[in-house]
């Protein structure tokens, strides 16, 4: 097949996966990558891979500052109209480029792009996660609070209508153009559907077992592990409080790992680690050969992110010998075999703490479980099978002729 893809992520897990399928679809097809410079093209590079990587320029209009802060909102509605213009040009590129299938992933500005809204070629669109726009998480944190009347105000602003509407039209249009979406997991599926009625289909994430894998030369150390981004919707502040319950002569360093940070974020943890006496450590920027060592010393790995759509942090963890603590919520529990390769459990500081006492008094059953994951993951969660899966329904796609 002749495959155009299209993506404008950041770091994380979306991008790695995208590199992995990007990786093996090479090998049998001709790929072409067309993105935006506002991605993170540094973090799990693909452009080595392919023949063809075209990347346009965007530049967001600036932000203000209070008191003038409430205009962002039409700036953002402005660059919709100008995000428009682009991808409408981008898809008649596409278009003339005699693809067989397009297969899209998120914008860092519409999530689905808008650029399915314009194309003929058919699309595949993949579903790292429902559209946040149309998924409620209400955080709590002292950098995050509006005053009374802000709130009260909020509803009636119409540039935040504006924007929104906007919005949520152009998500519509272009999910009633995309042919065909794939999601990472149940939870995302479920998610998708209760919004659109279109053809939606599972195709999950693999682990890379090369990079991923146990490594009896490195030693197991104290401390456990988490990681993500640092922001509010990955749940480190859950596991520090959770850790408090740990009596504090059997308390465990937390480490944490991750791609990118919110200073804010990084600020309030540190507060409220030092609050609630956990020692904490956080690393960002690391590659995939420290990530998998991390994942190596780590005595078992915690992982509580609000209704995270699927659990790759986990199988990664699992591939390299190490159980997993992970919340019974979002796409996490689909990846965790309860008491098998790890533990569940509820978003209940109280009972996350008893678990994971328990598991820290069983070391014997610690061992067992990661021996565990190490078979599970290699036998279910390659990016081989994830990658054969991928291939039949963009075939499919590009069977059914124009959209």
């Amino acid at each position: 097949m002749r495959i155009a893809i299209f993506h404008n992520l950041p770091s994380g897990g979306a991008k790695r996966a995208l590199m992995e399928w990007t990786r093996r679809l090479v090998q049998k097809h001709e790929v072409h990558v067309y993105t935006l410079n506002t991605a993170d093209h540094a973090y799990c590079d693909i452009r080595p891979m392919v023949l063809h990587h075209l990347v346009y320029s965007f530049q967001p209009l600036p932000l203000y500052q209070s008191p003038l802060g409430r205009l962002n909102q039409l700036q953002r509605w402005r660059d919709l109209g100008r995000l428009t213009t682009l991808y409408q040009r981008m898809a008649e590129q596409i278009d003339q480029g005699g693809y067989d299938v397009v297969f899209t992933h998120p914008c860092l500005f519409t999530f689905i792009p808008i650029l399915n809204l314009f194309l003929s070629t058919p699309t595949v669109y993949y579903l790292h996660e429902h559209f946040p726009n149309q998924v409620n998480r209400n955080f709590e944190r002292p950098y995050l609070r509006s005053s009374v009347l802000r709130k009260i105000a909020e509803p009636f602003d119409p540039f935040i209508q504006m924007y929104q509407n906007r919005l949520r039209a152009i998500q519509d249009q272009a999910v009633a153009k995309t042919h065909l979406f794939l999601a990472n997991s149940n939870f995302t599926l479920r998610q998708f559907q209760k919004s659109y009625s279109v053809p939606a289909y599972l195709n999950r994430y693999g682990v890379n077992t090369e990079q991923f894998h146990p490594n009896e030369k490195i030693n197991r150390e104290g401390h456990i592990l988490s990681v993500g981004e640092l922001s509010p919707r990955k749940g480190f502040d859950f596991l520090i409080k959770s850790l408090a319950y740990v009596p504090e002569v059997r308390r465990p360093p937390l480490r944490l790992i991750c791609n990118m940070q919110l200073d804010e974020e990084r600020d309030y943890l540190l507060q409220l680690a030092e609050q609630y006496g956990v020692q904490i450590e956080i690393f960002t920027n690391l590659n995939s050969e420290q990530l998998a060592q991390e994942y190596q010393k780590a005595r078992l790995v915690v992982y509580s992110p609000v209704q995270e759509p699927f659990g790759l942090v986990p199988l990664e963890a699992m591939a390299c010998g190490t159980p997993v603590l992970g919340i019974d919520e979002g796409g996490v529990p689909e990846t965790i075999v309860d008491g098998v390769t790890g533990r569940l459990a509820p978003r209940d500081p109280v009972r996350f703490g008893e678990i994971l006492q328990e598991m820290l008094n069983q070391p014997d059953r610690l061992k067992k479980m990661g021996q565990n994951g190490v078979e599970m993951v290699r036998k279910n969660w390659t990016w081989e099978q994830s990658t054969q899966t991928l291939e039949e329904y963009l075939m499919q796609t590009s069977k059914a002729g124009v959209h």
